[in-house]
């Protein structure tokens, strides 16, 4: 049993009030709107937006309904960004099923990414606290930003490693930090936790987006999905950044010159995921996941030692070691 299922286990109850929450406000009488819910809600993912919420407020107390909307909130809008993240992406699958964009089309698929989000709104006003529902409304404002920088540096070809991970800060961990302060809130925990795990947040989001990002530099077979995605998209992530980074290592300026480019064929692609691969980047970006985890262990020192603490920690060794 991985880290995450003993975890997942651990929080089976709660996850399971969460999964119903969301299931509850994504009824509809609407036949088409519950034809595709149906079909969303059967691929939950990993689910560990809900397990850090539950986490933190269990550090504290009890998890009651107002942790469990708060969980919902988050899970509800973080599917919305991923319905409209395909939209955006012209995806055609997602955890290994059609996305919804290309099932029906795009104009279904942003309403329906609209449904969620109004949901999620829903879910954080239900909680009755104004620190929850201001918590959510900020992470939505991150997460647009954050599709807006990464399109553009796309564009513009503004590589740098501050531009990367500005993008997956207001992407990918700035939903990690609303749910730690949410989870927080919900069980009103000391201010020095609160801002202890946010941190710790922000710095597992990191990871987990870089641990993600190195999956695209292998070939689909070695992986077990699609790779090289982001770079067929102009997206250049860590690895192949600190590669262009190194000025006297061969291919270099080829590299370079196929990412001034509009569109890759998949021999250009996979070029790029050798390049990165050897010349470093790999390890490069491994190194800065131990970094990050190394400082998140520093980070937790206000909050007092507890089982969920060191679930938080076994869950961030998970998201390194994970191989899918």
């Amino acid at each position: 049993m991985t880290a995450l299922e003993t975890i997942q286990n651990s929080c089976a109850d709660a996850l399971q009030r969460v999964n119903a929450r969301i299931a509850g406000q994504l009824d509809s009488s609407n036949s088409m709107m519950s034809q595709i819910v149906t079909a969303q809600l059967r691929t939950k993912g990993k689910q560990l937006r809900p397990l850090v919420v539950v986490l933190c407020a269990r550090m504290f107390g009890s998890v009651g309904e107002k942790a469990i909307a708060a969980a919902a909130a988050v899970e509800l809008l973080h599917n919305a960004s991923l319905i409209h993240d395909d939209v955006i992406d012209e995806s055609k699958m997602r955890r290994n099923v059609p996305t919804i964009n290309s099932i029906w089309d795009n104009h279904i698929a942003v309403l329906v990414g609209d449904y969620y989000t109004t949901g999620a709104m829903q879910q954080a006003i239900s909680t009755g606290d104004i620190r929850i529902i201001e918590s959510l409304c900020k992470l939505g404002k991150k997460l647009s930003l954050g599709e807006i920088d990464q399109l553009y540096n796309a564009r513009e070809h503004a590589l740098s490693e501050n531009n990367y991970y500005k993008v997956i800060d207001y992407k990918t961990a700035s939903l990690f930090v609303a749910s730690a302060e949410m989870g927080c809130l919900a069980a009103e925990a000391p201010e020095d936790c609160l801002e202890a795990l946010a941190h710790f947040a922000l710095l597992f989001g990191r990871c987990f987006q870089i641990r993600d990002d190195v999956f695209d530099y292998y070939d689909s077979a070695t992986v077990g999905k699609p790779t090289g995605n982001d770079l067929r998209e102009g997206k250049v992530s860590l690895p192949l950044l600190h590669a262009l980074s190194l000025s006297d290592v061969p291919g270099r300026d080829e590299a370079a010159a196929l990412l001034s480019k509009d569109e890759l064929s998949d021999d250009e692609i996979a070029r790029l995921q050798a390049f990165a691969r050897d010349n470093g980047g790999i390890d490069y970006a491994f190194a800065a996941m131990d970094k990050l985890r190394a400082e998140a262990s520093e980070v937790l020192a206000p909050v007092p030692d507890c089982p969920e603490k060191k679930m938080l920690l076994d869950l961030f060794d998970f998201v390194i070691e994970r191989k899918y």
